[in-house]
């Protein structure tokens, strides 16, 4: 059986997917930006091992974090599940100087993945919303531009989908991929979100844990427990698609590559 750690796990898709792992048999601790949501993720899944507790929207909560995980031991696999959607109406400033939403969906899991003890698997959760995201880091904090919360929320889930490729081409014994978890009916997504919440937290947990040939391949990303041929447009530099050596003429059907505005 496996340990798993899932970031942003006090609700939503994160603890969906823990009450998965445990009622497999896995071990999973939980994570929480502060002492209430923590009492509550215990309340509601008892069963976890542990509530890690720290803000990813500064870079000492996610020092913290990282510290706290790698105390309680190795872990076989981490979920990159902690997210800020894509209504913020505003640009909102941590301590640190640097956007709150470029900090939790980005800085993070890329801090927490170089921090924390490399585990066997990571599994970073991005979006639908990836394809409309822009591989410009000209301003990725937003400083200079107008604020579009839609636009940064795109470009963040982009930017997980190639950290996740790169970590797989840096860390060849680790298994790296992002996964789409669809538009599901979240407190992020929304109550008129129209694909299946009990498949939003699968994918993900598959990932992390099974034996499935399927499972066990790095550098992919993911949508409903299949490789998804489903990457962003190209941008304005021209990038070319992480999931292909070409970009394509046209986004990918709707059919193969749902949009997700919802909690990641």
């Amino acid at each position: 059986m496996a340990h798993v750690l899932i970031t942003g796990s006090a609700d939503g898709l994160g603890l969906m997917a823990g009450r998965l792992l445990i009622g497999q048999g896995h071990t999973v601790t939980l994570h929480a930006r502060d002492t209430v949501r923590a009492a509550h993720a215990r309340v509601v899944l008892p069963a976890a091992e542990n509530v890690l507790v720290g803000d990813l929207g500064s870079l000492d909560g996610i020092r913290s974090v990282a510290t706290q995980a790698n105390a309680t031991g190795r872990f076989d696999a981490v979920i990159h599940n902690a997210g800020i959607g894509y209504r913020e109406p505003h640009r909102v400033e941590t301590v640190d100087g640097l956007s709150q939403l470029f900090t939790v969906n980005v800085l993070a899991p890329y801090l927490l993945t170089a921090s924390m003890t490399p585990p066997d698997r990571l599994v970073y959760l991005s979006s639908g919303m990836a394809r409309s995201g822009d591989a410009d880091l000209s301003d990725p904090q937003w400083t200079d531009r107008r604020w579009s919360g839609a636009q940064a929320y795109s470009d963040s889930k982009l930017f997980d989908v190639l950290l996740a490729l790169g970590v797989a081409r840096r860390w060849p014994d680790v298994l790296s991929n992002s996964v789409e978890p669809g538009w599901v009916a979240t407190k992020m997504g929304g109550p008129g979100a129209p694909d299946d919440l009990d498949r939003g937290p699968v994918t993900q947990a598959w990932l992390a844990v099974s034996d499935d040939e399927a499972a066990k391949v790095t550098g992919r990303h993911f949508y409903t427990r299949r490789s998804a041929p489903c990457p962003p447009r190209p941008t304005r530099r021209r990038f070319k698609t992480p999931c292909s050596t070409t970009a394509p003429s046209s986004p990918a059907p709707r059919s193969a590559c749902r949009d997700d505005p919802g909690r990641s």
